[in-house]
């Protein structure tokens, strides 16, 4: 029996579909408004249904899978190239329905609602940090410019700002003062919602043992293991640790031509978000270990400079959360050890 493929270019308020009818081979092409979408593939037999991995392609990938149909999700990336000339909604279903034929296309796991709560609570976290920052920056500025040289660092700037304050009391006017204060006041409530929302997510961890296998590998803490296991999912849809590494882009470009391969620096394509962790992570192991000297961190410091060191670190940390999550194994510092002194 022969499936049917469909091509489903996901909007706001109309969809537009397109496939291949398997008894006649007509080429079918079909709008359907939002409330329209769940009624007609409920109605039609199990097939495959391709999507971009965009806005709302989750939620419209568990809804069409309770349904019966099998769906793919597909990288913005990977459909692009298929686009025929003018690009609109029947050229992108199109493009679609062309990329998922094949044979070596790779596709995005389907989150499931825990997966996307966790890391929509990552998002705003990430949020209030940058706006938190931006307001630091700020007052710091602006109090520069009446002479005071606040300490580098959010907290001990923060801490020196009423006492710059009280300095600055007979040259600042009196609405810049209690507009400032008010500043302070939304900075502390900041740091509040902050705190709440790394508190529901060490919640979150007492019922995931997966991330607290990971959070005992050096540099990964809550905030990288509950990420990575609201991002990846299903870890088994990566065929090996450097591809997840890949996936982060943490391994090299590549540039070649008539058999000759150049390594540029890493890709830094996949997920910002993830691999940023990582490497904080690993830059704060490997200053770590600089006093407390780790053999294989010490062989790579000595003949590669320090940041390079950092995104090694980061690499191998990928591929270790990788073969935990797959093999289903716990950390053991000594085999780290062992195969450090070997090589």
């Amino acid at each position: 029996m022969q499936v049917t493929t469909y091509g489903l270019d996901l909007a706001k308020s109309v969809m537009q579909l397109h496939w291949v009818d398997m008894e006649t081979g007509e080429i079918r092409r079909k709008q359907l408004k939002r409330r329209r979408l769940l009624e007609f593939f409920a109605n039609r037999q199990p097939g495959v249904i391709a999507m971009e991995a965009c806005g709302s392609a989750h939620y419209w990938a568990r809804e069409l899978r309770d349904l019966g149909h099998e769906v793919r999700l597909i990288a913005a990336q990977f459909v692009r190239p298929f686009v025929k000339t003018n690009k609109n909604d029947a050229a992108d279903a199109a493009a679609i329905w062309e990329t998922v034929q094949r044979p070596d296309m790779r596709f995005v796991a389907v989150k499931t609602e825990e997966q996307q709560s966790v890391l929509a609570l990552h998002r705003m976290r990430s949020q209030l940090i940058k706006v938190r920052t931006m307001q630091v920056n700020q007052i710091r500025g602006l109090l520069y410019e009446f002479g005071a040289d606040l300490p580098q660092g959010r907290q001990r700037g923060l801490k020196e700002v009423p006492d710059a304050l009280a300095n600055l009391e007979n040259s600042i006017s009196p609405m810049m003062l209690d507009t400032i204060r008010q500043q302070l006041k939304r900075l502390e409530e900041m740091d509040k919602d902050i705190a709440e929302i790394e508190k529901r997510l060490t919640l979150w961890k007492k019922d995931q043992e997966a991330v607290t296998r990971l959070m005992a590998i050096p540099g990964v803490g809550l905030l990288t293991a509950t990420a990575t296991i609201a991002t990846v999912g299903d870890m088994k849809s990566f065929r090996s640790g450097r591809e997840f590494a890949a996936f982060l882009g943490l391994v090299p470009r590549q540039s070649g031509t008539g058999g000759k391969v150049r390594l540029l620096g890493i890709s830094k394509r996949g997920d910002t978000y993830l691999r940023s962790l990582l490497t904080h992570g690993a830059r704060a192991v490997v200053n770590f270990q600089i006093k407390n000297r780790n053999p294989w961190i010490d062989k790579l410091l000595s003949r590669r400079p320090h940041n390079v060191t950092v995104v090694a670190l980061a690499n191998k940390m990928a591929r270790t959360i990788w073969a935990l999550l797959v093999k289903n194994t716990e950390y053991v510092a000594s085999h780290t050890m062992n195969a450090a002194s070997i090589s």
